[in-house]
Protein backbone atom coordinates (compact mmCIF):
# COMPACT_ATOMS: atom_id res chain seq x y z
CA UNK A 1 0.00 0.00 0.00
CA UNK A 2 1.59 3.53 -0.71
CA UNK A 3 2.59 5.21 2.20
CA UNK A 4 0.30 8.24 1.38
CA UNK A 5 -2.97 6.02 1.00
CA UNK A 6 -1.84 4.24 4.53
CA UNK A 7 -1.24 7.55 6.10
CA UNK A 8 -4.84 8.56 5.22
CA UNK A 9 -6.06 5.35 6.55
CA UNK A 10 -4.63 6.15 9.45
CA UNK A 11 -6.09 9.41 9.69
CA UNK A 12 -9.66 8.12 9.70
CA UNK A 13 -8.96 6.25 12.11
CA UNK A 14 -7.46 8.17 14.74
CA UNK A 15 -9.70 11.40 13.59
CA UNK A 16 -8.40 15.16 13.67
CA UNK A 17 -10.25 16.94 16.46
CA UNK A 18 -10.76 13.87 18.29
CA UNK A 19 -9.36 12.32 21.66
CA UNK A 20 -6.01 12.72 20.78
CA UNK A 21 -4.16 15.40 22.19
CA UNK A 22 -1.82 17.64 19.16
CA UNK A 23 1.61 16.77 18.99
CA UNK A 24 4.10 18.49 20.66
CA UNK A 25 8.33 18.97 20.11
CA UNK A 26 9.10 16.69 22.58
CA UNK A 27 6.96 14.07 21.10
CA UNK A 28 8.74 13.96 18.60
CA UNK A 29 11.91 14.13 20.32
CA UNK A 30 10.92 11.11 22.72
CA UNK A 31 9.76 9.25 19.52
CA UNK A 32 12.91 10.05 17.35
CA UNK A 33 15.50 9.59 19.99
CA UNK A 34 13.61 5.78 20.98
CA UNK A 35 15.08 5.12 17.66
CA UNK A 36 18.29 2.99 16.74
CA UNK A 37 21.24 5.50 15.27
CA UNK A 38 19.25 8.45 16.31
CA UNK A 39 21.24 11.83 17.38
CA UNK A 40 19.31 14.95 17.55
CA UNK A 41 21.64 18.00 16.82
CA UNK A 42 21.39 22.10 16.49
CA UNK A 43 22.06 22.98 12.90
CA UNK A 44 21.39 27.44 12.20
CA UNK A 45 19.10 27.36 15.25
CA UNK A 46 17.11 24.35 13.75
CA UNK A 47 16.56 21.20 15.97
CA UNK A 48 17.13 18.07 13.44
CA UNK A 49 17.20 14.61 13.93
CA UNK A 50 20.05 12.30 12.25
CA UNK A 51 21.15 8.85 11.45
CA UNK A 52 24.53 9.30 10.66
CA UNK A 53 24.88 12.03 8.54
CA UNK A 54 21.26 11.59 7.01
CA UNK A 55 18.85 14.24 8.55
CA UNK A 56 14.95 12.56 8.62
CA UNK A 57 13.75 15.17 10.69
CA UNK A 58 14.03 18.82 11.21
CA UNK A 59 12.05 21.35 13.03
CA UNK A 60 11.60 24.98 12.05
CA UNK A 61 12.95 28.06 14.10
CA UNK A 62 9.65 28.32 15.31
CA UNK A 63 9.02 24.38 16.08
CA UNK A 64 5.64 24.88 14.76
CA UNK A 65 6.36 22.83 11.65
CA UNK A 66 8.23 19.57 11.32
CA UNK A 67 9.80 17.98 8.02
CA UNK A 68 10.33 14.93 7.22
CA UNK A 69 11.58 12.13 5.19
CA UNK A 70 9.38 10.96 2.57
CA UNK A 71 9.16 9.72 -0.97
CA UNK A 72 9.25 12.58 -3.16
CA UNK A 73 6.85 10.65 -5.96
CA UNK A 74 4.01 10.55 -3.19
CA UNK A 75 4.32 13.91 -1.98
CA UNK A 76 2.11 15.48 -4.43
CA UNK A 77 -0.87 13.53 -3.74
CA UNK A 78 -0.76 13.63 -0.04
CA UNK A 79 -0.72 17.42 -0.16
CA UNK A 80 -3.50 17.58 -2.09
CA UNK A 81 -5.41 15.04 0.20
CA UNK A 82 -5.01 17.13 3.28
CA UNK A 83 -3.48 20.26 2.91
CA UNK A 84 -4.66 21.47 6.21
CA UNK A 85 -1.67 19.21 7.46
CA UNK A 86 0.89 18.47 5.45
CA UNK A 87 2.93 21.49 3.53
CA UNK A 88 5.65 21.52 0.50
CA UNK A 89 9.28 21.51 1.72
CA UNK A 90 11.07 24.50 1.20
CA UNK A 91 12.09 25.59 -2.39
CA UNK A 92 16.07 24.64 -1.65
CA UNK A 93 14.43 20.80 -0.19
CA UNK A 94 11.88 20.36 -3.17
CA UNK A 95 14.71 18.12 -4.73
CA UNK A 96 15.16 15.72 -1.59
CA UNK A 97 12.25 12.82 -0.36
CA UNK A 98 10.71 15.51 2.26
CA UNK A 99 7.84 16.82 3.12
CA UNK A 100 6.72 18.99 6.08
CA UNK A 101 3.73 19.04 8.27
CA UNK A 102 2.05 21.53 10.84
CA UNK A 103 2.56 20.00 14.52
CA UNK A 104 -1.05 21.68 15.43
CA UNK A 105 -2.39 19.37 13.14
CA UNK A 106 -1.35 16.11 13.99
CA UNK A 107 -1.95 13.31 16.80
CA UNK A 108 0.69 11.80 18.98
CA UNK A 109 0.10 8.59 17.87
CA UNK A 110 0.00 9.91 14.17
CA UNK A 111 3.30 11.63 14.78
CA UNK A 112 5.44 8.26 15.99
CA UNK A 113 3.56 6.51 12.95
CA UNK A 114 5.19 9.57 10.69
CA UNK A 115 8.69 9.78 12.70
CA UNK A 116 9.31 5.34 12.15
CA UNK A 117 8.34 5.93 8.46
CA UNK A 118 10.61 8.87 8.01
CA UNK A 119 13.48 6.88 10.38
CA UNK A 120 13.29 3.96 8.24
CA UNK A 121 14.11 5.63 4.85
CA UNK A 122 17.15 6.68 6.95
CA UNK A 123 18.56 3.44 7.87
CA UNK A 124 19.78 0.13 6.27
CA UNK A 125 17.14 -2.25 5.72
CA UNK A 126 18.67 -4.58 8.06
CA UNK A 127 18.56 -1.95 10.95
CA UNK A 128 14.71 -1.22 10.24
CA UNK A 129 14.08 -5.29 10.08
CA UNK A 130 15.79 -5.73 13.53
CA UNK A 131 13.86 -2.99 15.35
CA UNK A 132 10.45 -4.54 13.91
CA UNK A 133 11.37 -8.00 15.60
CA UNK A 134 12.38 -6.12 18.94
CA UNK A 135 9.01 -4.06 18.52
CA UNK A 136 7.04 -7.68 17.68
CA UNK A 137 7.99 -9.01 21.40
CA UNK A 138 5.47 -7.96 23.45
CA UNK A 139 5.90 -6.25 26.75
CA UNK A 140 3.62 -6.64 29.82
CA UNK A 141 0.96 -4.33 30.12
CA UNK A 142 2.60 -1.58 32.66
CA UNK A 143 0.42 -0.29 36.09
CA UNK A 144 -2.17 2.69 35.94
CA UNK A 145 -1.98 5.68 38.23
CA UNK A 146 -4.61 4.57 40.25
CA UNK A 147 -2.37 0.95 40.90
CA UNK A 148 1.12 2.89 40.94
CA UNK A 149 -0.86 4.94 43.74
CA UNK A 150 -2.05 2.19 45.73
CA UNK A 151 1.27 0.24 45.40
CA UNK A 152 3.06 3.49 46.79
CA UNK A 153 0.82 3.65 50.07
CA UNK A 154 1.31 -0.13 50.53
CA UNK A 155 5.09 0.51 49.80
CA UNK A 156 5.06 3.64 52.17
CA UNK A 157 3.87 1.76 55.53
CA UNK A 158 7.15 -0.94 55.34
CA UNK A 159 8.37 1.46 57.30
CA UNK A 160 11.82 3.99 57.18
CA UNK A 161 12.27 2.15 53.14
CA UNK A 162 14.22 5.55 52.25
CA UNK A 163 17.01 5.99 54.60
CA UNK A 164 19.06 3.96 52.83
CA UNK A 165 18.58 5.78 49.99
CA UNK A 166 19.26 8.93 51.43
CA UNK A 167 22.50 7.84 53.02
CA UNK A 168 23.77 7.06 49.87
CA UNK A 169 22.31 9.79 48.50
CA UNK A 170 24.27 12.30 51.00
CA UNK A 171 27.34 10.67 50.29
CA UNK A 172 27.91 10.92 46.64
CA UNK A 173 25.49 14.55 46.97
CA UNK A 174 28.40 15.75 44.19
CA UNK A 175 26.76 12.61 42.05
CA UNK A 176 28.25 9.20 41.89
CA UNK A 177 31.40 8.62 41.16
CA UNK A 178 32.85 4.63 41.32
CA UNK A 179 36.43 5.98 41.06
CA UNK A 180 36.56 7.54 44.18
CA UNK A 181 37.09 4.75 46.62
CA UNK A 182 34.90 6.44 49.68
CA UNK A 183 31.62 5.90 46.79
CA UNK A 184 32.73 2.28 46.04
CA UNK A 185 32.51 2.06 50.04
CA UNK A 186 29.25 3.76 50.11
CA UNK A 187 27.53 1.60 47.64
CA UNK A 188 28.92 -1.42 49.23
CA UNK A 189 27.06 -0.24 52.62
CA UNK A 190 23.78 0.84 50.70
CA UNK A 191 23.60 -2.66 48.71
CA UNK A 192 23.71 -4.24 51.87
CA UNK A 193 21.40 -1.95 53.34
CA UNK A 194 18.82 -3.12 50.37
CA UNK A 195 19.43 -6.82 51.07
CA UNK A 196 22.24 -7.79 49.44
CA UNK A 197 24.24 -9.11 52.06
CA UNK A 198 27.55 -8.76 50.39
CA UNK A 199 30.47 -9.33 52.63
CA UNK A 200 32.80 -6.98 53.43
CA UNK A 201 36.76 -8.13 53.29
CA UNK A 202 38.19 -9.32 56.60
CA UNK A 203 41.53 -8.06 57.64
CA UNK A 204 44.34 -9.05 55.11
CA UNK A 205 41.70 -9.42 52.48
CA UNK A 206 41.72 -7.71 49.28
CA UNK A 207 38.76 -5.58 48.60
CA UNK A 208 37.45 -7.46 45.77
CA UNK A 209 33.83 -5.36 45.74
CA UNK A 210 35.76 -2.21 45.18
CA UNK A 211 38.62 -3.28 43.08
CA UNK A 212 35.99 -4.94 40.46
CA UNK A 213 33.89 -2.09 40.90
CA UNK A 214 37.10 0.07 40.01
CA UNK A 215 37.49 -1.69 36.91
CA UNK A 216 33.72 -1.75 35.90
CA UNK A 217 33.72 1.87 36.13
CA UNK A 218 36.09 2.59 33.86
CA UNK A 219 34.89 0.45 31.41
CA UNK A 220 31.60 1.29 31.58
CA UNK A 221 31.27 4.74 32.83
CA UNK A 222 31.36 6.80 29.68
CA UNK A 223 28.53 4.72 27.99
CA UNK A 224 26.53 5.02 30.61
CA UNK A 225 23.57 7.66 30.20
CA UNK A 226 24.30 11.16 31.30
CA UNK A 227 23.50 11.75 34.97
CA UNK A 228 20.53 13.17 35.32
CA UNK A 229 18.76 10.87 32.20
CA UNK A 230 15.25 9.72 32.88
CA UNK A 231 13.59 6.14 32.22
CA UNK A 232 10.74 7.72 29.25
CA UNK A 233 13.49 9.19 27.53
CA UNK A 234 16.09 6.32 27.65
CA UNK A 235 17.32 5.97 23.91
CA UNK A 236 17.46 2.48 22.35
CA UNK A 237 21.55 3.14 22.46
CA UNK A 238 21.14 3.67 25.64
CA UNK A 239 18.81 0.18 27.03
CA UNK A 240 21.95 -1.65 25.25
CA UNK A 241 24.71 0.55 26.84
CA UNK A 242 22.75 -0.25 30.38
CA UNK A 243 22.19 -3.73 29.64
CA UNK A 244 25.62 -4.60 28.06
CA UNK A 245 26.82 -2.40 31.41
CA UNK A 246 24.19 -4.83 33.91
CA UNK A 247 25.66 -8.35 32.34
CA UNK A 248 29.06 -7.38 33.37
CA UNK A 249 28.43 -5.74 36.28
CA UNK A 250 26.79 -9.11 37.45
CA UNK A 251 29.62 -11.24 36.83
CA UNK A 252 32.01 -9.19 38.80
CA UNK A 253 33.71 -11.26 41.59
CA UNK A 254 33.50 -9.22 44.90
CA UNK A 255 34.03 -11.60 47.36
CA UNK A 256 37.24 -14.34 47.55
CA UNK A 257 36.04 -16.89 49.88
CA UNK A 258 33.36 -18.20 49.30
CA UNK A 259 33.68 -16.88 45.79
CA UNK A 260 30.94 -15.24 44.63
CA UNK A 261 29.89 -12.77 42.41
CA UNK A 262 27.45 -9.72 42.80
CA UNK A 263 24.70 -11.13 40.74
CA UNK A 264 22.21 -10.24 38.98
CA UNK A 265 19.53 -8.06 41.84
CA UNK A 266 22.68 -6.07 42.97
CA UNK A 267 23.78 -5.17 39.19
CA UNK A 268 20.39 -4.15 39.06
CA UNK A 269 20.40 -2.25 42.03
CA UNK A 270 24.12 -0.67 41.63
CA UNK A 271 22.92 0.98 38.30
CA UNK A 272 19.79 1.77 39.91
CA UNK A 273 22.38 4.16 42.02
CA UNK A 274 24.28 5.41 40.00
CA UNK A 275 21.41 6.42 37.47
CA UNK A 276 18.09 6.39 39.66
CA UNK A 277 16.35 8.23 37.27
CA UNK A 278 16.87 6.10 34.36
CA UNK A 279 16.92 2.69 35.83
CA UNK A 280 14.05 0.69 37.08
CA UNK A 281 15.88 -2.17 39.18
CA UNK A 282 14.97 -6.06 40.03
CA UNK A 283 14.84 -8.63 42.13
CA UNK A 284 14.73 -12.82 41.74
CA UNK A 285 11.02 -12.61 41.79
CA UNK A 286 10.12 -9.55 39.35
CA UNK A 287 12.76 -11.01 36.94
CA UNK A 288 11.38 -14.77 36.74
CA UNK A 289 7.70 -13.13 36.90
CA UNK A 290 8.29 -11.04 34.24
CA UNK A 291 11.02 -11.82 32.02
CA UNK A 292 12.32 -15.71 33.12
CA UNK A 293 15.81 -15.37 32.97
CA UNK A 294 18.19 -12.77 34.84
CA UNK A 295 20.45 -11.90 31.66
CA UNK A 296 21.54 -9.45 29.63
CA UNK A 297 19.10 -9.70 27.25
CA UNK A 298 15.84 -9.73 30.42
CA UNK A 299 17.48 -6.61 31.83
CA UNK A 300 17.23 -4.62 28.58
CA UNK A 301 13.45 -6.18 27.82
CA UNK A 302 12.91 -5.46 31.76
CA UNK A 303 14.14 -1.76 30.61
CA UNK A 304 12.32 -1.56 27.66
CA UNK A 305 9.12 -2.17 29.93
CA UNK A 306 9.99 0.52 32.41
CA UNK A 307 10.30 3.18 29.43
CA UNK A 308 7.00 1.54 28.22
CA UNK A 309 5.42 2.09 31.55
CA UNK A 310 6.47 5.01 32.32
CA UNK A 311 6.06 6.99 28.90
CA UNK A 312 1.98 5.37 29.36
CA UNK A 313 1.25 7.04 32.64
CA UNK A 314 3.32 10.50 32.26
CA UNK A 315 0.68 10.34 29.25
CA UNK A 316 -2.32 9.30 31.40
CA UNK A 317 -1.27 11.60 34.18
CA UNK A 318 -0.72 14.85 31.68
CA UNK A 319 2.54 15.67 34.42
CA UNK A 320 6.37 15.63 33.49
CA UNK A 321 8.55 12.59 34.69
CA UNK A 322 9.67 14.78 37.46
CA UNK A 323 6.54 15.75 38.77
CA UNK A 324 4.85 12.15 38.75
CA UNK A 325 6.05 10.86 42.06
CA UNK A 326 4.62 13.51 44.22
CA UNK A 327 1.47 13.09 42.83
CA UNK A 328 1.52 9.38 43.62
CA UNK A 329 2.57 10.40 47.32
CA UNK A 330 6.72 9.28 46.70
CA UNK A 331 8.08 12.94 46.38
CA UNK A 332 11.42 11.50 47.41
CA UNK A 333 12.23 9.25 44.49
CA UNK A 334 12.03 9.28 40.74
CA UNK A 335 9.66 7.44 38.64
CA UNK A 336 11.46 4.97 37.92
CA UNK A 337 11.79 3.58 41.41
CA UNK A 338 8.09 4.35 42.34
CA UNK A 339 7.32 1.27 39.36
CA UNK A 340 9.66 -0.65 41.11
CA UNK A 341 7.82 -0.13 44.26
CA UNK A 342 4.64 -1.54 42.36
CA UNK A 343 6.43 -4.48 41.42
CA UNK A 344 8.00 -5.25 44.62
CA UNK A 345 4.35 -5.17 46.41
CA UNK A 346 2.41 -6.70 43.57
CA UNK A 347 5.14 -9.51 42.52
CA UNK A 348 7.70 -10.04 45.30
CA UNK A 349 4.94 -9.18 48.40
CA UNK A 350 2.20 -10.46 46.71
CA UNK A 351 0.36 -7.61 48.36
CA UNK A 352 -3.40 -7.45 46.33
CA UNK A 353 -4.31 -4.15 45.11
CA UNK A 354 -7.41 -2.17 44.12
CA UNK A 355 -7.67 -1.91 41.32
CA UNK A 356 -5.61 -5.30 40.62
CA UNK A 357 -2.46 -5.45 38.46
CA UNK A 358 -2.68 -6.99 35.10
CA UNK A 359 -1.58 -11.15 34.94
CA UNK A 360 1.09 -12.63 34.32
CA UNK A 361 2.99 -12.25 31.13
CA UNK A 362 2.74 -15.01 28.56
CA UNK A 363 6.52 -15.91 27.96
Amino acid sequence: MPRSRLRQQRRGSTGRGGADAVATVEQVRAAALALPRTSEHLIRDRVKFRVGRIVYLALSRDETVLGFAFPREERALLIATEPELYLSPEPADERYNWLQLRLAAVSEAELREIVLDAWRMAVPKRVAAEHEAALATALPPGPTLAQLRSAAAVFAGYGAVDAGWERWAAATAAGPDLALPAHREALHRWLNSWGCRLRYPREGEPDLFSEALEGWWNDHAAALPAAGSTLARLTDDQLTALADAYAELAALCVSPSPKRTLGPTAAAKALYALRPAAVMPWDAAIAKHLHGARDGAAFHRHLRCGRAWARAVIAESGLDEGELPSELGRPTVPLAKVLDDYLYVTITAAVPLDPPPAGPVDQ
